[in-house]
């Protein structure tokens, strides 16, 4: 059965951040309100963890990073969650890995996966991610499709006057190559070092919403996500991604998480009120004690923007 927090908000998924580690540095990244820390969780208890939140009825997991691919035992982790058989099991990668272990990924029981990917351009990949793998994640992409993980997403961040000219150039390189596009807009971020970060690069993505919704055939909206658009055009797929600083965010979250190091994790922007799971693992809890661990970790979740009324 669904469990619902104090707010009347379903826990219906669990994202699993299985690593901090990353092979691109992505100027912009906030690393998903995650605190680095250095251990890592095994196999085994990420299997556990993962037992455990169906029991209590989450119904999708979602493995994320750092960098998912980086693990050398990312097939394992997949594969002893599939075996739990939850409704969707889907995966976030940069992508430069992606094409090594599409097959594989899929083999295993991976259901999706989402790839970062700013732009189709080398020099501003470069500027972007300190690296030069552009090639790798095109034709990681192409694989995934190939194999058949359904649905392959692009998650592109628009940044002004660096990429937001690639829109639709990046729309007609997802529908070549079978994925969705999901435009992302820049987040202004608590963590972020430098204050005119966000000033020098935010682009209002209402912009191209009000050309999308012109353009578009048909117009969709995702309400347990955050009341998301998807605009469908030219026999392709265009999804809007707001900002998480926002009411709609906190009043249709669904989402748990879980940080690298094993703690539970009930808001995204919130690292005051995490709940360990690690110690009661190692102590050998049983399933019903680690299941009370989740349900306090349910009654902690509030919106983080409470003007939203609930």
């Amino acid at each position: 059965m669904v469990k619902t927090d104090n707010f009347q908000r379903p826990v219906l998924s669990l994202r699993i951040s299985i690593t901090n580690r990353c092979n691109i540095n992505c100027f912009y990244c906030h690393h998903d309100g995650i605190i680095p820390q250095e251990y890592e969780m095994t196999p085994k208890e990420i299997e556990r963890i993962a037992q455990v939140a169906k029991n209590i009825g989450i119904r999708k997991i979602r493995l994320s990073g750092g960098e998912p691919l980086i693990r050398d035992d990312i097939i394992d982790i997949v594969t002893r969650i599939s075996s739990l058989k939850f409704k969707d099991i889907g995966l976030t990668t940069n992508g430069t890995l992606l094409e090594k272990y599409a097959q594989s990924l899929k083999d295993a029981g991976l259901n999706r996966v989402n790839v970062s990917f700013d732009t189709l351009n080398p020099e501003t990949y470069r500027f972007i991610t300190k690296s030069s793998y552009v090639d790798q994640v095109k034709k990681g992409i192409k694989k995934a499709a190939e194999v058949g993980l359904y649905p392959v997403k692009i998650n592109m961040v628009v940044m002004r006057d660096l990429n937001h000219q690639e829109i639709w150039d990046m729309f007609k390189f997802c529908k070549e190559n079978g994925a969705i596009l999901q435009l992302i807009e820049l987040l202004k971020a608590e963590s972020c070092p430098d204050t005119d970060f966000f000033d020098d690069y935010h682009y209002d993505i209402s912009i191209i919403e009000e050309k999308l919704k012109v353009k578009a055939d048909e117009i969709k909206t995702r309400y347990f996500m955050q009341d998301r658009k998807k605009y469908f055009l030219e026999r392709g797929e265009i999804e809007i991604v707001r900002p998480m600083d926002n009411t709609e965010f906190c009043k249709n979250c669904t989402r748990l998480r879980i940080t690298p190091d094993g703690k539970l994790k009930p808001c995204l922007l919130r690292n005051d009120n995490l709940v360990d799971l690690m110690e009661p693992l190692r102590l050998e809890y049983s399933d019903k004690e680690l299941e009370k661990l989740f349900l306090e970790s349910i009654s902690n979740r509030e919106p983080y923007y409470n003007q939203c009324g609930l």
